[in-house]
């Protein structure tokens, strides 16, 4: 029998069963520890899918991914088997700029310092006067999806807008070199595909050319993208006035858990897409994603 392998959590098995009739769904909370019949695979973001996996999975076909990022996923390793990617970048981007719209909020109304100084016993109000999020400057690094998405969601709450200049962004949007932007914002939000080109790309050095406005940076994507230490070193020096991050995930949490004094800091367990209309749109998309891939063949498309 055709099998379905669901990584827990990343879309509804009972959904897949009633798409996919005669195919076995099987839930597991990780990638086997040894070989396996799956000839499709759904898994999520924190789900590491290596050339290491894939040799346990030799019958493999299809990976599906609910979502936008693949740094989790050997891509090579995928085309070399002659597996196919299927992915939605797009189903979760108006999600997650609705994320970002309230990391703004919380950073340039330092409500995040306020929270946390409760939290720690303290009571902080005079610490939390902050801008009007209509006086400042926003920088948009990364512009698929999501980062188009927070350009419509937030563009008319800030005073300017501007993308970081890249070959592919749209010829309509407002861009500015990266080597200006640093230094131009108020704001910045981070929403790049985690790269060996954009790992740790916003580091010492791009710190110390963005402090000249001590902005507020939130990271929308991978937490790699950061160099973490230094941007809270940054935060601590008062050359960050906030900082947010969505892609908190189990791995990250040991190195957060004694963060010393009291921050103007939000940290969220990866919830940006963690909206129930977004979550049915991506279940029922992997359902007849899934179906069209192994079920056309047999004139049980539709």
């Amino acid at each position: 029998m055709t099998t379905v392998l669901v990584i827990e959590g990343s879309a509804d098995p009972h959904q897949l069963t009633q798409a996919l009739p005669g195919v076995r769904v099987e839930v597991l909370d990780r990638l086997p520890a040894a070989s396996h019949p799956a000839v499709a695979a759904v898994v999520r973001s924190g789900t590491r899918l290596s050339a290491h996996h894939l040799d346990r999975l030799p019958a493999l076909r299809h990976v599906v991914r609910p979502g936008s990022g693949t740094d989790n996923i050997d891509l090579p390793a995928l085309a070399a088997r002659g597996v196919n990617l299927h992915r939605n970048p797009a189903a979760n981007a108006a999600a997650v700029a609705e994320w970002t719209l309230l990391a703004a909020l919380s950073l340039t109304r330092r409500v995040a310092l306020g929270h946390n100084g409760l939290i720690a016993g303290r009571h902080l109000k005079a610490a939390c006067l902050g801008p009007h999020l209509a006086e400042q400057r926003l920088a948009i690094w990364g512009a698929g999806p999501v980062g188009l998405a927070i350009g419509q969601a937030l563009g008319p709450a800030v005073k300017n807008l501007a993308y970081a200049a890249w070959p592919s962004n749209p010829p309509h949007l407002p861009q500015r070199p990266a080597e200006l932007l640093a230094g131009w914002a108020d704001l910045h939000v981070v929403a790049l595909p985690l790269r060996e080109t954009t790992r740790a790309a916003f580091n010492p050095p791009w710190l110390a050319e963005a402090g000249r406005h001590r902005p507020a940076l939130i990271c929308v994507g991978r937490v790699e993208t950061l160099d973490l230490p230094a941007c809270l070193d940054a935060l601590d020096a008062d050359t960050l006035s906030g900082l947010a991050i969505d892609a908190i995930d189990p791995e990250h949490v040991a190195s957060l858990t004694r963060l010393g004094e009291p921050r103007n800091l939000l940290l969220t367990p990866h919830v940006g897409a963690q909206r129930a209309d977004v979550r049915r749109v991506l279940d029922h998309w992997a359902a007849q994603t899934l179906r069209t891939a192994l079920l056309a063949g047999r004139g049980e498309g539709g």
